[in-house]
């Protein structure tokens, strides 16, 4: 696991030396994700650096140092990630005639593309990664994601120059970095508590997109496209014979590649271990790595005091059963709190997912004792696990038995009708039996009515600004899920369409986002067994009901977890890994929200309808209303451009360490 950075000046613009220095420090802006080593190699000439920082994993050696050229000196790659069936390919390449100095899997993704080239070899990759190969023969940059998007690459091209890096703040490092905040993208923040992709907080600076790969040459545009898709593997299932299981079969076949998955994962040169909430996923993914020792695995898992946000002895009891070595670090709210300044430089990007909290605390702790951890997630997108599938489902069927024009207009003219209007109606109402803010609610069931249709309800649903009050003027929403009209064709059931779209966005824009922030900030690496994708591609190819069962979801991935775990351990509401913003935003938070909410900037920057902000934070502040998701949307894009503010002028003159020039 690493950092990578790096430039294609196709107008060849700087001399060598200063070069040199731009892509160092680029690539040192990134050292809290490598700080095993850092790597730099220039051809000034052709306008291009590389930079690498390095997590020493796989091959501690200096064999394994990056940027790497290949055997032949074609190639040149700058690489972040891990590729789990590399010694597979090793031994298929050894076999065609290559040989191998070293033992990294950076020189066998070499090997592969000298072989098969970029376009075939990445599919032969099993595993998560970003890379940036310099091929020296046709002089042309090339950029590649991994399938779900496990691994992050930002990048942008302006007047000639492209950069490119882990994270954003490598690329303002750059001397020639400047751009403006993209509204729609604050807009999206607000609605989402993340920026989907491509869109990045920048105009200008996009993300790579799962799946995807760019190619840019010294003359023309570059060309981006998908190397996989996971909407291809749903219309071509890799195992037709799938749809025809039995339950013991499908959970026999889940259990193996579960198992295969983990095994692959836990292939390391340094100390290893998991995250263990006591929940489903995580629980599953323990359970299959202790199988496969005989030595303890070492487990962690933190705790809230707090009731209703601790999971903690959740954690401890199937940690017991499953003979573990478990490490559990309770944590006050102060301790939580502490961490809210350091949110905008651990994150880089605004991000707004709460849980970015608990995610980084147990990082930091489980890195005090191992330098990997393998994590549960992509779990509930999978196999159907967040409720919000089910209640949209359930919503829409009660809905859906009106007539569509009569729904729709009557939804347009809830929506049309003041708050206040219906308040003073319901006041006919008995108070005992009155709703509260019935106004607003009437207002927000009208929003529901008046949508086209169920994938629109989806991102209704699961949006956390659901107002249509704009709170970024002038934006006008660009960046909102649209419904692929081709899915419902091969997809006719809303709650696959749901973890179609979350796997899509959420899972890679959201989850994954905040774990690879949260985990390198403090230099772990975290691996994600759930997300090797010939699971997801088997999980696909099942039959809904085999996800999806008595009104519960992950049902087949309790049947592999009871095998391990006693049901009474894992058969519980789902709760999530959180902590209590609301109550602290009124508390402990109240006085830093308030003054970053009143501060001048707010009306200066001109990002947000201050005035609508203020009502917010009053109705929340005087519990009127529970704001608590989109305000911390709004105090984290705060925090951000006051942190962007306070940042020192690029340190891009600064003295470069040597770097290997072309040659």
């Amino acid at each position: 696991m690493c950092g990578i950075a790096g430039f294609f000046d196709t107008r060849r613009a700087r001399p060598p030396d200063e070069a040199e220095r731009v892509v160092a420090a680029m690539t040192d802006s990134l050292a809290h994700r490598g700080p095993d080593g850092h790597g730099l190699w220039c051809d000034a000439a052709a306008g291009v650096g590389l930079g690498h920082r390095r997590l020493a994993i796989i091959d501690l050696s200096e064999l394994g140092h990056q940027p790497m050229v290949s055997a032949d000196g074609r190639y040149v790659m700058t690489y972040n990630g891990e590729v789990y069936n590399f010694q597979d390919l090793r031994a298929e390449l050894a076999d065609k005639g290559h040989s191998f100095r070293g033992g990294s899997d950076t020189e066998v993704i070499l090997a592969a593309v000298l072989e098969w080239g970029v376009a075939e070899a990445l599919p032969r990759l099993w595993g998560m990664f970003a890379l940036a190969i310099w091929d020296r023969q046709e002089r042309r940059l090339i950029l590649a994601r991994d399938r779900i998007g496990v691994k992050p690459l930002y990048w942008r091209l302006a007047d000639g120059l492209l950069t490119f890096g882990s994270e954003l703040r490598a690329l303002e490092a750059h001397p020639a970095f400047s751009a403006a905040i993209d509204r729609e993208a604050a807009a999206a923040l607000v609605r989402y508590s993340y920026i989907p992709a491509p869109a990045s907080i920048y105009e200008g600076v996009e993300k790579l997109p799962a799946g995807s790969l760019l190619v840019l040459s010294q003359d023309g545009p570059p060309r981006v496209e998908r190397w996989w898709r996971l909407k291809d593997r749903l219309q071509t299932p890799a195992d037709r014979d799938t749809r025809t299981l039995g339950d013991a079969e499908a959970t026999d076949r889940l259990e193996a590649l579960i198992s295969d998955a983990v095994g692959r994962r836990m292939i390391s040169d340094v100390p290893l271990g998991a995250f263990l909430s006591g929940g489903i996923d995580s629980s599953t993914v323990v359970a299959l790595m202790q199988a496969q020792r005989t030595q303890k695995v070492r487990t962690f898992s933190i705790g809230f005091h707090e009731e209703g946000y601790d999971e903690a002895v959740h954690a401890k009891a199937v940690a017991r059963h499953l003979g573990t070595d478990h490490t559990e670090l309770y944590v006050d709210a102060q301790t939580a709190l502490d961490v809210v300044p350091r949110l905008p430089d651990l994150f880089d990007e605004p991000f707004a997912d709460s849980s970015q909290i608990p995610t980084y605390l147990v990082s930091a702790m489980t890195r005090d004792h191992v330098t990997v951890a393998l994590s549960g997630d992509g779990g509930d997108e999978l196999f159907a696990g967040y409720p919000r599938y089910i209640v949209a489902d359930q919503v829409w069927r009660r809905m859906s038995g009106m007539p569509a024009p009569v729904r729709r207009a009557a939804g347009h003219i809830l929506e049309a009708t003041p708050a206040g209007l219906i308040d003073g109606i319901g006041r006919l109402i008995p108070a005992k039996r009155r709703p509260p803010r019935l106004g607003r609610r009437a207002r927000r069931l009208g929003g529901l009515l008046a949508l086209p249709g169920d994938d629109s309800l989806h991102d209704e649903l699961s949006a956390a600004w659901r107002d249509r009050e704009k709170l970024v003027p002038d934006a006008e929403g660009r960046l909102r899920l649209t419904p692929d009209p081709e899915l419902r064709r091969v997809l006719p059931d809303l709650i696959a369409r749901m973890q179609y779209y979350d796997t899509e966005r959420y899972l890679p824009d959201d989850i994954m986002a905040k774990v690879d922030r949260a985990s390198m900030a403090v230099s772990l690496e975290a691996r994600e067994p759930l997300l090797d994708h010939r699971l997801i591609e088997f999980v696909w190819s099942l039959p809904q009901h085999m996800k999806l069962r008595g009104g519960q979801g992950k049902w087949l991935l309790r049947e592999v977890l009871a095998r391990h775990v006693p049901r009474a351990m894992f058969e519980r509401p789902k709760m999530g890994f959180s902590i209590p913003l609301d109550d602290w935003l009124r508390g402990p938070l109240c006085d830093w929200a308030t003054a970053m909410l009143t501060d001048p900037s707010m009306v200066t920057d001109g990002i947000f309808d201050a005035p609508a902000v203020a009502r917010l934070w009053e109705d929340h502040r005087t519990r009127q209303a529970d704001h608590a998701t989109v305000l911390w949307s709004i105090l984290m894009l705060q925090a951000w451009t006051a942190r962007r503010r306070s940042l020192p002028a690029s340190p891009a003159q600064g003295q470069a360490p040597a770097a290997r020039r072309a040659g």
